[in-house]
């Protein structure tokens, strides 16, 4: 009995002293817990400089391979250096940009995107990629013509030419556009018989004139129109009832004597608002700008001709003409009127919001009232490359030219069924059968695999991306022509070499890091000619869509690996 009552004492000793401790504990921390709310601890000065120490920042200079240096930051053992140097040594991009919200520096190892396919490409339908382009805007554009409506270019020439690559691009850019878009609106203002979101007038002198009339020769009611021509002349005037943004204008214009049409668009410039005028006059002369009012020539034809004109377009480039520096296209562009100066006749006067398809044919009547007996389009303007070593004279063809103008003409045909636009690009085949030397488009490879040559220089230099624009229109060609000539077969056997030449040529171009533009390295023996990115990223594009049509893996694989490269990726070392 005694144990038991020992034990039972010394269980209420250990349970007393249990509790005593953990309400001196509680007390103890709690009352420091409190105490941290009304009085918070401070480190000390010794505790903050053992925190600064560990992100203190200081000057030190990075010698740069041993030929120069420049200042940099030390922060414990990392060194940062500037960005402006690592952008020039390693040719990356990079800015400040904001993702949700938050400030972040934005690193880019490239500029240029991969567009990837959607569908199988088809000789029908969109030009690869080229509904994102806008050619006309291009900086080497001078203007549209007014003669042709197409570009004039100032590549290699700044008094400008018609280049028919950058021609051929215009229209196919136009012809995916028109595919990818919506519908356009077009409004008729004057049809000849009456007007519609606006009213004629006349200068109160009187020395101005309308009169709604038949007219033979277009079998069609048009508007006569007489002024006196000058300078001074109001003119006849189409007042809009609300001005309107739709900037792409058309007519039918028949100029008797000194005619003229003139648009006056109001728009903001430095937030200032102002007043523009684009004026189609009876001249050879492309294009005079003074100040704020641009002239195109139309030539000097007095039979019935039709435009269609992107007013945007024209008053941008007026602007831009002769401009060291860009300037903007002035914002909230609106038509406040159009007038009508001299003696002449117009019809189907129509206002719109685009007019791809007008665009897309200017650009395939050109290429087939502008197409030699060779079946070629000479370039009009020496091309010189590699500094100089080498050189094409004036008159030389490209088949990067060749091709898309195939592209263009067989897309006109199956639009229209007209045989010219079939005809042109068959006959397009000719230089392609020729020898670069003899003034064609064709070379080999070490004596064994053909090329067309974008530059058919001597030696050559297989650019690639003009070598493989030149298949695409091949293949259109190829696919669009079923009649079994002789000229289908030999479009379907030019293709089906070139496209040997390219599965085993390709390879030649990968650098391990990017590629190059050419092989000149081989065949003049010099440094190699590295694609710029933007160039890199269309090899890669065409290659995307060669593989909807060709099912060989090299190309999607050899595509994925020059995206790789895009993001800093390289070939592995040995």
């Amino acid at each position: 009995m005694r144990m038991r009552s020992t034990k039972k004492i010394l269980l209420s000793l250990l349970a007393m002293g249990t509790t005593v401790m953990a309400l001196l504990y509680w007390v103890h921390c709690g009352g420091s817990t409190l105490s941290s709310h009304t009085a918070p601890v401070v480190p000390s000065e010794s505790s903050y400089s053992k925190i600064n120490s560990l992100h203190t920042s200081e000057e030190i200079t990075c010698v740069i391979n041993n030929e120069y240096s420049l200042s940099c930051r030390k922060e414990g053992s990392e060194v940062y250096v500037p960005f402006s140097f690592l952008q020039r040594y390693f040719e990356v991009y990079g800015k400040i940009a904001y993702r949700e919200g938050q400030q972040v520096f934005d690193w880019q190892h490239s500029y240029s995107k991969v567009v990837v396919p959607t569908a199988r490409y088809h000789p029908t339908g969109s030009f690869l990629w080229f509904d994102n382009y806008n050619v006309a805007v291009r900086e080497r554009v001078k203007c549209i013509s007014g003669i042709e409506g197409v570009p004039i270019s100032t590549q290699w020439d700044a008094r400008g030419h018609f280049y028919p690559v950058q021609i051929a691009q215009f229209g196919l850019s136009h012809f995916s556009k028109n595919l990818s878009e919506a519908a356009p609106v077009f409004n008729v203002l004057e049809d000849g018989r009456r007007a519609q979101y606006g009213t004629w007038v006349t200068s109160s002198k009187g020395k101005a004139s309308y009169v709604r009339v038949f007219d033979k020769a277009s079998q069609s009611s048009v508007i006569e129109f007489k002024t006196s021509g000058t300078a001074e002349d109001q003119g006849v005037a189409f007042s809009l009832r609300k001005e309107t943004g739709n900037l792409t204008l058309s007519f039918d214009l028949r100029v008797i004597l000194n005619g003229s049409i003139s648009v006056i668009l109001a728009g903001e410039s430095v937030s200032k608002p102002s007043l523009y005028g684009v004026h189609y006059l009876m001249t050879e002369t492309p294009l005079v700008v003074d100040d704020h009012d641009i002239y195109y020539g139309l030539g000097t034809s007095h039979s019935w001709i039709h435009l269609t004109r992107d007013l945007g377009v024209d008053l941008f480039k007026g602007l831009n003409y002769g401009q060291a520096k860009a300037v903007p296209r002035p914002r909230n562009l609106r038509i406040h009127s159009i007038v009508l100066r001299g003696h002449g006749l117009l019809d189907n006067l129509t206002l719109s919001s685009r007019d791809h398809e007008a665009h897309f044919f200017d650009a395939a009547r050109w290429l087939v009232r502008h197409q030699n007996s060779y079946g070629g389009w000479p370039i009009t303007v020496t091309r010189r490359l590699s500094n100089g070593m080498l050189e094409l004279e004036p008159g030389w063809y490209s088949a990067m030219a060749q091709g898309q103008a195939m592209s263009v003409l067989t897309r006109a045909y199956t639009a229209t069924e007209d045989p010219r636009y079939l005809d042109a690009a068959l006959r397009a085949i000719a230089p392609f059968k020729i020898r670069s030397e003899n003034h064609g488009v064709m070379a080999t490879f070490l004596g064994k695999f053909v090329w067309y040559e974008e530059y058919p220089t001597v030696p050559s230099s297989f650019v690639l991306n003009g070598f493989i624009y030149a298949l695409f229109g091949l293949y259109d060609l190829k696919s669009t022509c079923t009649a079994g000539v002789g000229a289908c077969r030999d479009a379907a056997k030019l293709y089906d070499d070139g496209m040997v030449s390219l599965k085993r040529m390709l390879p030649l171009f990968d650098t391990g890091w990017g590629t190059v533009y050419d092989l000149r390295h081989f065949s003049l023996g010099i440094a190699p000619n590295i694609a710029r990115w933007d160039y890199h990223a269309t090899h890669i594009n065409q290659l995307l869509f060669l593989g909807t049509i060709d099912d060989d893996p090299i190309f999607r694989a050899t595509a994925e690996r020059w995206i790789r490269y895009m993001k800093g990726v390289k070939a592995p070392h040995n």
